[in-house]
């Protein structure tokens, strides 16, 4: 590998211009591929970001670029294909959420991964701002004693327009789902992370106001292998979009916090919410184009660092599918009305 980790851009749509943005102020990384079938999208990303070489497939840019890793910005249907194809061609491979969105998908992009001896890194960016690292050390260090409730709320709003810009958006096929596969998989992830994983789910699940195949509003109850008990609500349905809000609860104390800060901070030491500028903090309750870049410069990061130190990401593809295995989980419980027990520390049974 040179100097520099030479990058590809996989789908040059809304989320694209946050890995340009990472990769180009990054030391360490530079931007040397943008794929996409459209070539007019392809070429305003690159006119913006220095003008690196566009593809029009992925085929053409894996045989002739020059690329050490693969930014997958594709629809969510699709990060299997591409994955697996980067794998096979040599290089790590950096997949915006979800990982997958069928537990099929998911095993073959992680086995590729390893076969092919590339790192396989996901972008979970909420797992980057320091709230939730605050209270993930809070957590793992006790100071809330026992757990006893784990919630999140991810309440955004899309437009009707939203989901006609783009054909794949709100469909099984190619997004996997709708308000919790799409936007509040980073929620989900988050509060499993938090909690732990989770032993069952009964869930409620539907388009309620969008005309479109999957849901738009989905409710969900969890038990928790720890024993403690949460819900999870995610809607792009409600109008103003909320921001994200997480709460946990022990024995001991309690801490709740959302992109804006901490709202409650007491546990067992009495001490008091520590200061939060929540620098990558990620929003776009309501536009997804409103949407920081700095977690994603931290992802970046990590993955050079993974490579170079020979170590998994932060975020590798065993731990992010964890997300997508409850969301599938949550789907089969709206789908047959009966409560869904996970295998251990992960699909459904």
């Amino acid at each position: 590998m040179t100097k520099k980790m030479r990058f590809a851009i996989v789908g040059a749509g809304v989320i694209s211009p946050l890995h340009a943005r990472a990769i180009v102020n990054h030391p360490e990384a530079e931007l040397t591929a943008i794929v996409d079938e459209v070539q007019e999208k392809a070429e305003a990303l690159a006119k913006e970001f220095g003008s690196p070489p566009i593809y029009a497939t992925l085929e053409q840019m894996l045989k002739e670029g020059e690329v050490d890793a693969v930014c997958i910005c594709v629809p969510s249907g699709l990060h299997r294909d591409v994955t697996v194809a980067a794998a096979r061609a040599g290089k790590h491979v950096l997949c915006e959420k979800p990982l997958g969105i069928t537990a099929k998908d998911m095993d073959e992009m992680i086995e590729a991964c390893r076969s092919n001896g590339v790192k396989l890194a996901t972008v979970f960016q909420k797992r980057t701002t320091e709230a939730a690292l605050l209270t993930k050390k809070a957590v793992d260090e006790g100071k809330l004693g026992r757990l006893v409730l784990g919630d999140a709320y991810l309440k955004y709003y899309r437009s009707r327009e939203y989901y006609k810009s783009a054909g794949w958006r709100g469909t099984w096929l190619l997004d996997g789902g709708g308000a919790l596969m799409n936007q509040g998989v980073h929620g989900v992830d988050i509060i499993r992370w938090l909690m732990g994983d989770v032993e069952s789910v009964f869930a409620y699940a539907a388009p309620l106001i969008h005309d479109i195949e999957v849901e738009d509003t989905a409710v969900a109850v969890l038990k928790y292998t720890s024993g403690a008990y949460g819900v999870i609500q995610g809607t792009t349905t409600v109008n103003p979009g909320q921001e994200a809000r997480f709460e946990i609860h022990g024995e001991h104390g309690s801490i709740i916090y959302g992109d804006s800060g901490f709202k409650v901070w007491k546990t067992i030491d009495g001490d008091e919410a520590p200061g939060s500028s929540l620098k990558g903090a990620a929003d776009g309750t309501d536009d997804p184009q409103a949407i920081s870049s700095d977690g994603h410069y931290i992802l970046v990061d990590d993955l050079i660092k993974a490579v170079r130190q020979n170590r998994e990401p932060l975020i590798s593809g065993e731990e992010a599918r964890k997300s997508v295995d409850l969301i599938l989980a949550i789907y089969e419980s709206a789908r047959t009305g009966r409560e869904v027990r996970l295998k251990p520390g992960g699909a459904a049974l």
